[in-house]
This record gives C-alpha cells, sequence and structure tokens, in this order.
C-alpha cells in the first residue's frame, strides 16, 4: 500500500499565531490527538485540515498511518513551540487584545485574567480552537485550572485564584465557571453573554459598548417628577437620597430601591425621570437579547454584576426591570427562585453594591420577605388619579382627541399611558385618512381593543350607569332626608354609610349623587373587581381600594358588599374571616367617604353594622312618588300625560322601584310604548314578575 506524505510545513494562515499554538498544545502535551486520530481515519476531518493534516485524509480509508499522523503533530507543535512559543501565544487578534486591556483598566483584572479572558473569548469565537478543545472531554472544574495552566503556561495556583469566587472576573460577571456538572471546556467556561466573545473580536470600541446585549444606557425621560404628584410623599425621601448617593456623600454602597405596581403605572418612566433629576446616567440591565430572545434570570444577574463594576466610578444609576425573572421565578415542580438558590450571593450584593440600582416588578406578591427587608426605599407606583391621568393623555394625545373623548380615557384606570402612546403613534401616522372626528374615534376604538385584549372593561363600560341629568333624589323612598344629610358631609368629608334595600331601589344612583354634591371624584367597586379565587388576593384589592380613594380624596363606594361583610358565624373557612376582617379594618382606618350598599342586609355582620356611621334604607316609591315618576317619564318619552285611571293604577303597585322605570326608559328605545295605558300596563308586570318571584321562593324553602 502506497501512503501519501505530502505534509503541510505549518497551521494554516488564517487562524492567529497563538489559536495555532493553543490547538497544538490541546493536541500534543493534553493529548488531544487520542480522540481526533483514530485507527483508520480522523474524528473531526475539519480538524485535521486545518492541522495541516489533509494529505491523510481519504475516502475509502485507504493509507491512513496512525503513528505517521501522531508523529506530524509532535513535529508540528515542536515546530510551534521553538519558533513563537510564549511571543506566538501572546499574538492574539489586536482587536481582542486592546479591548481585553480596556476592560482591564476598567475593572481591574490582572494580567493572568486577561491572557484567560482572551483565550475563553476565542475559545467560544474560533470553531477550531473549539473543535480542538472537544478532543479533551468532559472536564470538571479542577481539571480546567490543569488544562488552561498547561495552555497558557500558567502557575496553577494563579489560574485557580483567578477563576475563583472573589476573582475579578467572576464578581465583574466577565467569565465564570460552571461547577454544577462536568463539561466540555467552551461550556465550562462561560462569558458574560452569547455575544460578547464576537464584540470583544470584532468590535473595537469603548467597554461599554460591549455590554450592549446585557447592559445598554437608558431611553431618554419623556416625563419629569412634576408628572408623579401622587408619589410626593415617595419622592420627598428618594430624590435626595439618591442624590446623596450618587454624589457619594455619605452613601457609597448597598444602595437599593425596590419599585412596584401594576403594569403601565409608569415605573420605568420614574426611574428614568429620577436620573434626569439628578443629572446621572441611568443604565438597564437588559431582559432580552439582540434578537429579541429573552435573557434568563442567571444572566441577567451576570450582568447586573458587570454593570456594578464596569459603572462603579460612573455618576450612574442601574436600572433591574421585571426582577420577578430573579426573585419570583421559581418553578411549578417546587423547583427554587434564581435568588433562593443565588441567596447568599443576593444578600451580599444588596448590602455591597457601588452602583445604586431600582429594581421594579410589577408586583411584590411572591418576593421573600427575606429579600424585601434588604431594600433601603419600597415605593408602590399606583394608577395616578384622574386629574393627573387627564394631563397625561393631554400630554400624549390632546391634539388627536376632542374633550369629551380624552374625559371618557381619563376615567378607566386600567388605560395605560404606554398604550394610549402606541394608539397615538398609530393614528398619527394615518391621520390623514381621517375627518375631523374621526382620529378620535379611531384613538378610542383602538383604546378600547387594547382593553379588552387585556381583559379590562372598554371605554364606554360605565356609560349605562352615569347619573342621569334629570336624577332627583326627592324621588327615593330613603328613611333619611337628604337633604339634611348633605350639609354635615360637606363639612365633615368623612363617614360611613351602608344603604340596604331591595334592588332598582335607587342606592348606587344616590352615591353617584353624592359624589357630585360632595365634589369628589366616585371611584365604584363591585363585588367581582375585588373578589378573587386565589387566597389573600381579595384582601390585597380591598386595601388597594381605600388607598387609592384616600391618595386621590375620592368617595369610595362598593357595591354588594354583603360578599364581603356576611356574618362571621356562619364562615365555613378561615380565608372567609380573613375577608371580613381585612374590610372592617379598611372601613375604621378610612378617613374619606365611603359607602356600601347591599340587598341583603340580614346578612351582615353584627360588627361590621356597628361601624357604619348611617344605615339608609331604601325603600319601593310611595304612590305619589311613583305618579311623579310616571308622570315625567311619559313626558320624556313623548307619551300623554297618564289620566285618572293610569294615575290609580300606578299608586296602586306597591314594588315599584325607580330602576324599574330605567328599564322601561331603555326598551322604548328599540320597542317604543304607544301610549301612557301601555307603559303602565308594563309597570304592572314588572312588579308582578316580583311577586312571582318571592313566591317561588318562599315554596322552595
Amino acid at each position: 500500500m502506497t501512503v501519501r506524505r505530502r505534509r503541510s510545513r505549518s497551521v494554516p494562515q488564517d487562524l492567529a499565531p497563538a489559536v495555532s499554538l493553543w490547538v497544538l498544545r490541546i493536541m500534543m502535551p493534553l493529548g488531544g490527538h487520542r480522540d481526533l486520530v483514530g485507527s483508520m481515519c480522523f474524528s473531526n476531518d475539519h480538524l485535521a485540515r486545518a492541522l495541516g493534516l489533509g494529505d491523510w485524509i481519504d475516502d475509502d480509508e485507504r493509507g491512513f498511518d496512525a503513528a505517521l499522523v501522531r508523529a506530524r503533530l509532535r513535529e508540528l507543535h515542536r515546530e510551534a513551540e521553538r519558533e513563537g512559543g510564549r511571543d506566538a501565544e501572546r499574538k492574539v487578534p489586536a482587536i481582542l487584545h486592546a479591548n481585553v486591556a480596556r476592560l482591564a483598566a476598567l475593572v481591574g483584572m490582572s494580567s493572568t485574567e486577561c491572557r484567560i479572558l482572551e483565550f475563553a473569548t476565542m475559545l467560544h469565537h474560533e470553531r477550531i480552537l473549539d473543535d480542538a478543545a472537544e478532543m479533551l472531554g468532559n472536564l470538571s472544574a479542577a481539571k480546567i485550572v490543569d488544562v488552561l495552566s498547561t495552555l497558557l503556561e500558567l502557575q496553577p495556583d494563579a489560574v485557580r485564584a483567578a477563576l475563583g469566587a472573589g476573582g475579578v472576573l467572576a464578581r465583574s460577571g466577565l467569565l465564570t465557571v460552571d461547577r454544577s456538572i462536568n463539561g466540555s471546556l467552551r461550556s465550562k467556561l462561560d462569558l458574560l453573554s452569547n455575544r460578547f466573545a464576537d464584540s470583544v473580536v470584532g468590535l473595537d470600541a469603548d467597554p461599554i459598548s460591549l455590554l450592549r446585549d446585557t447592559v445598554a444606557p437608558s431611553t431618554p425621560a419623556r416625563l419629569t417628577l412634576d408628572d408623579f404628584p401622587h408619589l410626593e410623599q415617595e419622592l420627598a425621601i428618594l430624590r435626595p437620597y439618591l442624590a446623596r448617593t450618587v454624589a457619594r456623600d455619605g452613601v457609597h454602597q448597598g444602595v437599593n430601591v425596590f419599585v412596584y405596581g401594576a403594569p403601565g403605572t409608569g415605573k420605568s418612566e420614574l426611574a428614568r425621570a429620577l436620573a434626569a433629576e439628578l443629572g446621572c446616567e441611568l443604565f438597564e440591565v437588559a431582559s432580552e437579547d439582540e434578537d429579541g430572545d429573552p435573557v434568563g434570570g442567571e444572566r441577567r444577574l451576570r450582568a447586573y454584576r458587570a454593570a456594578q463594576s464596569f459603572f462603579d466610578r460612573r455618576r450612574a444609576l442601574l436600572l433591574f426591570d421585571e426582577v420577578e425573572d430573579v426573585f419570583a421565578d421559581d418553578g411549578i415542580f417546587g423547583q427554587r427562585s434564581t435568588a433562593q438558590r443565588r441567596k447568599a450571593w443576593i444578600n451580599r450584593t444588596l448590602e455591597q453594591n457601588q452602583v445604586p440600582t431600582l429594581w421594579l416588578s410589577n408586583s411584590i406578591a411572591g418576593i421573600d420577605p427575606a429579600f424585601l427587608r434588604r431594600f433601603d426605599v419600597l415605593v408602590e407606583v399606583q394608577v395616578p388619579p384622574r386629574a393627573q391621568r387627564e394631563r397625561i393623555l393631554q400630554a400624549a394625545c390632546g391634539d388627536l382627541v376632542d374633550p369629551p373623548t380624552l374625559a371618557r380615557m381619563a376615567q378607566v384606570e386600567t388605560l395605560a399611558p404606554a398604550v394610549v402612546d402606541r394608539v397615538a403613534s398609530v393614528v398619527r401616522t394615518i391621520r390623514d385618512q381621517f375627518d375631523a372626528h374621526g382620529a378620535a374615534r379611531a384613538v378610542a376604538w383602538l383604546a378600547n381593543r387594547s382593553l379588552e385584549a387585556q381583559g379590562h372593561a372598554g371605554l364606554d363600560a360605565g356609560a349605562a350607569s352615569r347619573l342621569p341629568s334629570d336624577y332627583d333624589p326627592a324621588i327615593l323612598n330613603a328613611d333619611t332626608e337628604m337633604a339634611a344629610l348633605l350639609p354635615g358631609l360637606q363639612h365633615a368629608r368623612s363617614g360611613r354609610i351602608c344603604l340596604y334595600g331591595p334592588p332598582g331601589t335607587g342606592k348606587s344612583a344616590f352615591g353617584r349623587w353624592l359624589s357630585e354634591q360632595l365634589e369628589m371624584p366616585l371611584m365604584l367597586r363591585s363585588a367581582s373587581e375585588l373578589m378573587s379565587k386565589y387566597v389573600g388576593e381579595s384582601e390585597k384589592a380591598i386595601a388597594q381600594a381605600f388607598r387609592q380613594a384616600e391618595r386621590e380624596g375620592a368617595l369610595l363606594m362598593i357595591d354588594e358588599v354583603d360578599s364581603f361583610l356576611r356574618d362571621r358565624e356562619g364562615a365555613r373557612a378561615s380565608w372567609e374571616v380573613t375577608r371580613v376582617n381585612e374590610m372592617l379594618t379598611r372601613m375604621e382606618a378610612f378617613g374619606g367617604v365611603f359607602i356600601a350598599s347591599t340587598n341583603l342586609m340580614d346578612d351582615i355582620d353584627p360588627a361590621a353594622l356597628r361601624r357604619f356611621d348611617l344605615k339608609l334604607r331604601f325603600g319601593y316609591l310611595r304612590p305619589e312618588q311613583a305618579l311623579l315618576m310616571l308622570e315625567r317619564q311619559c313626558a320624556a318619552l313623548g307619551l300623554a300625560p297618564p289620566g285618572a285611571s293610569e294615575a290609580a293604577r300606578v299608586k296602586g303597585q306597591a314594588q315599584l322601584t325607580p330602576g324599574d322605570f330605567a328599564a322601561l326608559a331603555r326598551r322604548h328605545r328599540f320597542a317604543p310604548f304607544a301610549g301612557c295605558a301601555q307603559l303602565v300596563a308594563a309597570l304592572e308586570q314588572e312588579c308582578a314578575g316580583k311577586r312571582g318571584r318571592q313566591a317561588s321562593i318562599g315554596f322552595l324553602a
């Protein structure tokens, strides 16, 4: 058999000298040749060609001599060491060397750490080097030290110290060793991000730009702190505290602020406004990479750690948004969150971080109180008051909508400013397609679609329940004179009132009327809005409602309050008692006007009844009230006034309510009544239906 012995005298020139030397050291001193060179062929032809061994690659596997191949590898290795040695090792790509030098100046790396980082970067960047390292098989963390010591001709103790948890590489997050399981050399040497190697090798730039897919400058602030008047108390502490911190005036480390609140309440804009107010830079820890793929909690912590080293000497704040990725990413099978798995490190970080950090979350739920205790300031960003929402909306889309549309939008607490910005951007793009009112309709339509997609009520959800312009409290059969009640409430601006009585007797309308008379915004909450199937969530919703009403100076009205205040004697579960207790506690602490309405007074807990300052009973209309309502209804619907017969019939109905008249007025829109007699007949049917329901209930009982 003829053996071909045409041999290349050197490794191909497209490899950096350092990479060529590292590959040959992997092959010979570290024994990688044992996996590459088989008895009849190479395990990796691409690597063999790169090493200048292509002459031994044969499709029919004839002419392959393993002994000669190994001899050639030994010769290539000796030549590389003789011709270059340590000098060749230092000949990494110029851009890589320059960037690592800049990073070293920024974070304080030693020459040993720089050489290890250069090697790890090329290992992730250069396929041939990675292929060669694969020949070493799976390695332990201890074996990594031996490998790097041989490859870079460093003392094992120096390598071990450089890779340790206390070393600059690990503390800065630039390079860590995965100690969880054995793996390939590349998988064990974990760089800051997936794109870090390509950036450091290919981008001659400022070190900060090398972090662009992990930490990046925040977008400019669009709001100022004046746009957060509802956070006046919080900002009175937060602003001077952060000002002292960024100025390094007596506060040097461990400054962390936890900001939480529902999506769209302006947490990120608050952070940007704070940075602008303080005249400092704001950098954000990325939650997704340049391809738009999410970045996991572990890697985000690495990025945060790097940022602490990079920005230590800068007048800067860090923004870590969506911290649920770290503090509440525990799995459904008992898997601990990233923060729990790194609890000691997180605690140490919150005590020693050099760059003040704003941690943002949509919820405080699920976060270990042990972590929360370590934050200096906790700020809840709630929905802005209505007046402030109007100002925000005016700035965002005031040029597109008319005042009535703006007012409708301001009434919806769940309409986030970010949504309005996107809606306004869409409409401005195609504004030339609309007439004078078309832009406002388009904004409302888009806003409604967004609200509905999020599971919220639309802009016109409360239109049917707005107070009619002809509302008259005199047509209420209450056991207290309304005119006598109003002056006292106007003076005190405080009170707890329970409205009870049959459905439709005007309880909810009275609450809306009272808010107008007191010139207080109405915050109406139904039981369905506050109830949750999850234990503890109802209590949080109740507390939130009272806090928001207090902050906005609103009249708080809760319909169907019996759902929360049922007699605890009949409770079958502890959470039922807890819910009642929460409502009672909040009622007692509330300093404004609180109205509760119920159709089931007998079900309410006695302790709750004692906490109401006034209990107003709303009954069915008295005969003269029923006739007055009929006369007004006929006039409003364009019907002839009632005659003696119709007057007698309507005065004879003992269970008429204002709600019955309102229901028939709505029916008239699509099924008009021919005359007053037909309207009275419909009212009689409404009352007969109530008597029928009562009889059925009694029979079933």
